[in-house]
């Protein structure tokens, strides 16, 4: 019996594929390509290589979190704590309070900008 004729696949037509990964645009402002650009030069590697190198990099980096309420109520008793031991000898427990409350609250030059309590009600 005779060998039967292997047909060769048929040909696809167009641009070979040149990766397995898709490929993704994104806007940016030029002076954050210009950054890209330089560290890819500093590091021996391709603008595109660059991309995914520094993607990779943020995503690995572990952000902190916020406290919860229950840590912040906490972090709040041992303050509290804290100061009542270094008020130990102040004899008026009204200005004791006073100094206490300006104490836990902070300086108003920085009540402003603190990210760890709510914001005032009210106030915009």
């Amino acid at each position: 019996m005779k060998k039967s004729i292997k047909v060769a696949p048929k040909k696809r037509r167009g641009r070979p594929a040149t990766g397995k990964d898709p490929h993704i645009a994104a806007r940016m402002p030029i002076p954050l390509i210009a950054e890209v650009e330089a560290w890819a030069a500093a590091n021996d590697t391709t603008r595109s290589e660059a991309f995914r190198r520094l993607v990779e990099l943020g995503l690995t980096v572990k952000t902190k979190s916020v406290p919860s309420e229950r840590q912040r109520a906490a972090l709040a008793d041992l303050a509290s704590k804290a100061i009542d031991s270094l008020t130990a000898g102040t004899p008026d427990n009204d200005e004791k309070a006073s100094r206490k409350r300006r104490l836990m609250k902070g300086p108003e030059e920085f009540q402003q900008v603190r990210v760890d309590r709510p914001k005032p009600k009210g106030k915009a």
